[in-house]
């Protein structure tokens, strides 16, 4: 970078940088962690400071028209990125957070480019060989983590609209797993599919009332 100083982590203050200029920085986040169905993603993304992005923020705070325009500009901008999951089982046998954390870890360990720091949203890490540094609200003060947020969240929208093709009945093009009034009533209505979150009290509970498990044919 010839020594040049790149603000593209404009919610930090210099003082407050947690790398140096000869770090290889990557941001880290999760879609995922609430809905009662479907695996978890988690995205890892370094930024080319040579081709900035504009738009990057918090990809709750885009609109899901936003997020499509923007996921394809950073996979092709970006210095490296990857994209990883943890599935419904994997959740249901370590938890939703050990899982979220084994899915980070997955996608920095799949970047093309090795880091020497990551940046993860929230205020918990996970363990990897790579130095990690957590941001609460990282995904809206610092661009990489933005654009990792916004590769993990259209990942995880385009799986649920997959599964929704598969179990038709739940909604999931609509609500993405998460425990909407719609989800709720359809999970009453045709019992837990093959990819709920048995873990997850709505599902837990309704498999406790004595419901078995619905496997509702194909929309196909």
């Amino acid at each position: 970078m010839s020594g040049e100083r790149f603000n593209f982590y404009p919610g930090l203050n210099a003082a407050d940088y947690p790398f140096t200029l000869v770090d290889i920085v990557c941001g880290v986040d999760e879609a995922g962690r609430g809905p009662l169905a479907g695996p978890v993603f988690a995205a890892a993304v370094i930024l080319d400071p040579r081709r900035p992005i504009d738009g990057l923020r918090d990809s709750k705070k885009l609109t899901a028209a936003r997020r499509d325009l923007l996921a394809p500009q950073i996979k092709q901008q970006a210095l490296a990125w990857a994209i990883a999951a943890c599935s419904h089982e994997e959740i249901d046998t370590l938890n939703i957070l050990q899982a979220t954390m084994l899915a980070m870890r997955r996608a920095i360990e799949a970047l093309s480019v090795l880091p020497t720091i990551a940046l993860i949203d929230g205020n918990r890490s996970p363990v990897t060989s790579v130095r990690c540094h957590a941001i609460v609200e990282g995904d809206d003060k610092v661009h990489a983590i933005s654009a990792a947020s916004i590769l993990a969240k259209t990942a995880r929208d385009a799986a649920l609209v997959e599964l929704h093709a598969l179990y038709s009945a739940y909604g999931f093009d609509q609500h993405k797993g998460y425990g909407t009034r719609l989800h709720l009533e359809r999970l009453r209505e045709h019992g837990a599919c093959p990819v709920h979150r048995r873990s997850f009290a709505p599902v837990r509970q309704l498999l406790a009332s004595g419901r078995a498990s619905a496997a509702p044919e194909s929309a196909a």
